[in-house]
C-alpha cells in the first residue's frame, strides 16, 4: 500500500474511532471524571500506570483504586491517606505498596508546584526532543527521594534509554492533545507535535502490517521509528493516529 493510501486509511479510522463512544471502554474515562486539573493529572498517571492487560480488567481495577481515594485523588495524595492502606493487590503485579510509592513522590511535587504541568515546565520538558523521557527522569528522581532513595519500575520505567514508555506516552496523549474529543488537552508545557506513539501489541500489529514499522521489539527505537513515520503524515499531531493503529489492532479489522 502506498503512503498516500495509508494516510487516507489512517485518517479515516482515527477520525471514526476518536469519538465520545470510545471513552466508555477505555481508561481515559478516569481523568475525564474530574474537573480540577490536579485530580485529572493524578488520575491520568495512575490509570495509565495500570493500563496493561484486558481493558475491562484495567477499568475495573482503576475504579476500585480511585474508590480507595473516595474519588478525590489530589486530597488523598496531600492528606497522606495512602499511608494507612493495607497490603492489597491493585492490578495484576501492581500492589498497594507501589501505589504508596507513587503517592509519596507526587505529594513532594505538589508541595512545590501548583500542577504537574508546572512541574513539567520547571524541568524543561518542552525544550527536550523527547519530553516524556525528561518527565520520567524528573519524576523518578522525586519518587526515589520520597521513598528512601529507592526507585520503583512499577510506577515508571527506570531503563529510560530502552523503554517504549508506553504508559507515560499514553497519559501525555490524554493530557496534551487538544482536539477535546477523547483527549483533554490541559497541558501547555509540551506541544502535541512532540508526543510519541504509545506502543503496545495492538499498535505494533497494525503498524507492521501497514509497513510503517520494521522493528519487532516494543522498545524506544520502535517508538522513534513509528512516530517518525507518523510525523511525515501529520507533523503537528502524529499520535492522532494512535486511535487508528490501536483500534484496528484491537478489532482485528482487515486493511
Amino acid at each position: 500500500m502506498d503512503k498516500p493510501d495509508i494516510r487516507e486509511l489512517l485518517d479515516y479510522h482515527a477520525s471514526r474511532i476518536n469519538s465520545h463512544e470510545f471513552i466508555a471502554d477505555d481508561p481515559v474515562q478516569f481523568p475525564r471524571m474530574f474537573t480540577d486539573q490536579r485530580d485529572v493529572e493524578i488520575a491520568a498517571l495512575l490509570s495509565a500506570t495500570i493500563a496493561w492487560g484486558k481493558r475491562s480488567m484495567i477499568i475495573r481495577d482503576a475504579q476500585r483504586m480511585f474508590s480507595l481515594m473516595d474519588m478525590q485523588p489530589y486530597n488523598y495524595v496531600m492528606d497522606q491517606g495512602y499511608e494507612d492502606l493495607p497490603q492489597q493487590n491493585i492490578h495484576r503485579t501492581f500492589f498497594s505498596g507501589n501505589l504508596q510509592h507513587w503517592m509519596r513522590g507526587l505529594r513532594s511535587i505538589y508541595l512545590e508546584h501548583a500542577t504537574l504541568d508546572d512541574f513539567s515546565r520547571s524541568v524543561g520538558a518542552g525544550a527536550c526532543d523527547y519530553p516524556a523521557v525528561r518527565i520520567a527522569e524528573a519524576i523518578n528522581e522525586r519518587l526515589a527521594a520520597a521513598n528512601g532513595g529507592i526507585g520503583d519500575s512499577r510506577c515508571l520505567p527506570l531503563n529510560l534509554k530502552t523503554t517504549a514508555l508506553k504508559r507515560l506516552n499514553m497519559a501525555l496523549r490524554w493530557l496534551v492533545r487538544t482536539d477535546g474529543i477523547v483527549d483533554l488537552g490541559l497541558w501547555r508545557s509540551i506541544d502535541e507535535s512532540q508526543l510519541r506513539i504509545p506502543l503496545d501489541v495492538h499498535v505494533i500489529r497494525t503498524a507492521t502490517g501497514l509497513g510503517l514499522l520494521t522493528r519487532r521489539s516494543a522498545d524506544r527505537k520502535a517508538v522513534e521509528e513509528l512516530t517518525s513515520e507518523l510525523r511525515t503524515m501529520r507533523p503537528h499531531d502524529p499520535v492522532f493516529y494512535d486511535f487508528a493503529l490501536f483500534g484496528l489492532g484491537v478489532s482485528g479489522e482487515k486493511f
